[in-house]
């Protein structure tokens, strides 16, 4: 059997008295799209958290591509590609598209942070100029070419959820979590994306997913794990996972 891409075992977390996630088990496949769903407050961002090293776990194992991650800092777990976007949008407004991307980029090249962002002339490194190439090719990839030199702030919302993608595909994830990527979006500017995270994932990147709109969950994932007050409660693929009577109670409750 091959050794799944992220292997998570007995994953505890808790606030004081407060118990977020309670002896979770989690495996997944690489290649695929695997969502997360649950109510508000069953520790779906609280795992993201601990898999990317915001948070460290009370208990428990996670292990990415065989090896174990549980004590290393975000920076490492970003080094070996475990990337992710965020519930809220969290990019450097007043810097251009071009230049969010390139920070994205700044754990896979030997240059420093600030050779393209000092605006002053001189020759660019062959680093740099393959660099740049890259940002462009992944802006160009969710859609945003034409707004490399704009502000990142004042592009509409839809358009930053796409560049918070691109800033994390610049970082080269083999496992990208996107938190809520379709929060605010309007209906096309859901359709787009669904159609951006499948592009993604068919250029062979692993996806873990949160997601409120069940249409894009329904369409996009192959597995299914279904969380309530922090425990796993059901798992598998989507039309399973529609009828599933304890996932029906979680969301509507019970008669």
């Amino acid at each position: 059997m091959s050794v799944p891409l992220l292997a998570v075992d007995g994953l505890s977390r808790s606030f004081g008295k407060l118990v977020v996630l309670s002896q979770l088990d989690l495996l997944v496949e690489a290649g695929g799209i695997h969502a997360i769903i649950g109510p508000n407050g069953a520790g779906k961002t609280t795992f993201f958290n601990l898999v990317t090293g915001a948070l460290g776990p009370d208990v428990g194992h996670i292990r990415f591509d065989g090896s174990e991650i549980v004590d290393l800092p975000s920076y490492r777990r970003t080094a070996l590609g475990i990337c992710r976007t965020f519930q809220n949008i969290r990019l450097f407004g007043s810097m251009t598209v071009l230049d969010n991307v390139l920070l994205g980029l700044h754990c896979r090249t030997r240059g420093g942070l600030l050779t393209p962002l000092v605006g002053v002339p001189f020759r660019r490194p062959r680093a740099e100029v393959g660099a740049r190439e890259r940002a462009g090719e992944i802006l160009e990839l969710v859609g945003l070419a034409g707004t490399a030199a704009r502000s990142a702030v004042e592009l509409p919302y839809g358009q930053q959820r796409r560049l918070e993608i691109a800033r994390a595909l610049a970082s080269a994830p083999k496992l990208l979590l996107l938190d809520e990527p379709s929060a605010g979006m309007n209906t096309q500017e859901t359709i787009e994306l669904e159609a951006l995270i499948g592009e993604v994932n068919r250029r062979g990147v692993t996806i873990l997913l949160i997601e409120h709109k069940m249409s894009l969950v329904m369409k996009l994932s192959r597995v299914v794990t279904v969380l309530n007050f922090g425990q796993k409660i059901a798992e598998g693929p989507p039309a399973a996972i529609q009828r599933d009577p304890r996932v029906i109670e979680a969301y509507l409750g019970s008669e």
